[in-house]
């Protein structure tokens, strides 16, 4: 029991106590006196009666600081699953609803890093197990040096460059070290050039997809970090190509907006699950792992995506597209503040 909880400032629950205290010594006193007690006992029962009635009045003032305390240890020794009993609305109920909010962030930062540990560490043991055994057929002369063997290692090596400079790229853009260089640029022969690199990507590794560009109105104008959004396009184009199916199609499509324009990768592949929709954009995060990792990718590219589209205070999500596909939607403001 609380009785204090429903006064919203702490100045006027001491206040209360202050009177209570101070009525309840008053009382005291008078009982004292009416039953013929000496000056120092009535002086004493005054006291015992007011501290006893400030315990009671006060209870719940002062608990959620302990348990704040007791919480910060914990944290501090790793548990991030203590909550403080926040029902007062003072200032110190605020501080309390801040401590299990903080708790709360807390604890998903912990697991985030649990996970990131996790994962890197398993996409760093698939290409090193690899490499270690083709290196040790060759050494021990199971394999000849051959073409065939020597492009493995390079496709593995290549794998474990692009998972370590995705990695570095994200730290630098959580920590927001990479700034901005913002420019008004023509999207429509930004969007051909990216789609004639996806087109030259998809031909090298064997895929028959075809990329389509549309903007409107064609002379649409953008200001933003030309680099960084062609790095959010390149991304939903390649795994645009990479969840297609052979002869299929891929496009890449600019509108308008009240404050901005809007750029959408629409593929005719599986598709993403609703459930999934949010959680793609997380660190290693894939839908179908297995179909992922055979076609080679890192899970980083949709996490890189999202940090740069925030920088520019825009918007990415991921819709169905129907009849079937996924269709990633990119929306930018105008002008970047």
């Amino acid at each position: 029991m609380r009785p204090l909880d429903r006064l919203t400032s702490i100045k006027g629950k001491l206040s209360v106590l202050i009177v209570v205290a101070v009525t309840v010594a008053i009382v005291a006193i008078v009982f004292g006196w009416r039953t013929g007690l000496k000056p120092e006992a009535r002086a004493v029962l005054a006291m015992a009666f007011a501290l006893l009635m400030v315990q009671f009045v006060a209870r719940g003032m002062t608990s959620p600081l302990r348990e704040m305390a007791a919480g910060a240890r914990a944290m501090a020794a790793g548990d991030y699953n203590r909550r403080v009993v926040a029902t007062s609305r003072d200032e110190v109920g605020e501080l309390a609803r801040a401590f299990n909010k903080m708790a709360t962030e807390l604890a998903e930062v912990d697991r985030m890093r649990r996970d990131l540990v996790a994962n890197v560490s398993h996409e760093l043991r698939t290409p090193i197990t690899a490499l270690q055994a083709v290196l040790e057929n060759l050494v021990d002369g199971i394999e000849p040096p051959d073409p065939r063997a020597l492009a493995t290692l390079l496709r593995q090596v290549e794998r474990l460059g692009r998972l370590v400079e995705q990695l570095l790229e994200l730290s630098r853009l959580e920590s927001g070290g990479v700034p901005l260089e913002i420019a008004p640029f023509a999207v429509t022969p930004f969007l051909e050039q990216s789609a004639h690199e996806a087109r030259v990507a998809a031909e090298l590794a064997g895929r028959d997809v075809q990329i389509l560009v549309d903007v409107l109105p064609a002379d649409l104008c953008v200001a933003a970090d030309v680099e960084r959004v062609h790095q959010v396009v390149a991304n939903l184009l390649d795994n645009a190509v990479r969840h297609s199916p052979a002869g299929g199609a891929v496009r890449v499509r600019a509108r308008v907006l009240a404050a901005g324009i809007e750029i959408d990768v629409i593929d005719q592949g599986p598709g993403i699950a609703p459930e999934d929709a949010e959680r793609v954009f997380e660190r290693f995060f894939r839908s179908d792992a297995s179909r992922s990792a055979a076609i080679g990718g890192t899970g980083l590219g949709l996490a890189i995506a999202r940090w740069v589209v925030d920088l520019h205070g825009g918007s990415i999500r991921a819709d169905r597209n129907t009849p079937t596909g996924c269709r990633m939607v990119v929306q930018l403001p105008r002008r970047v503040a």
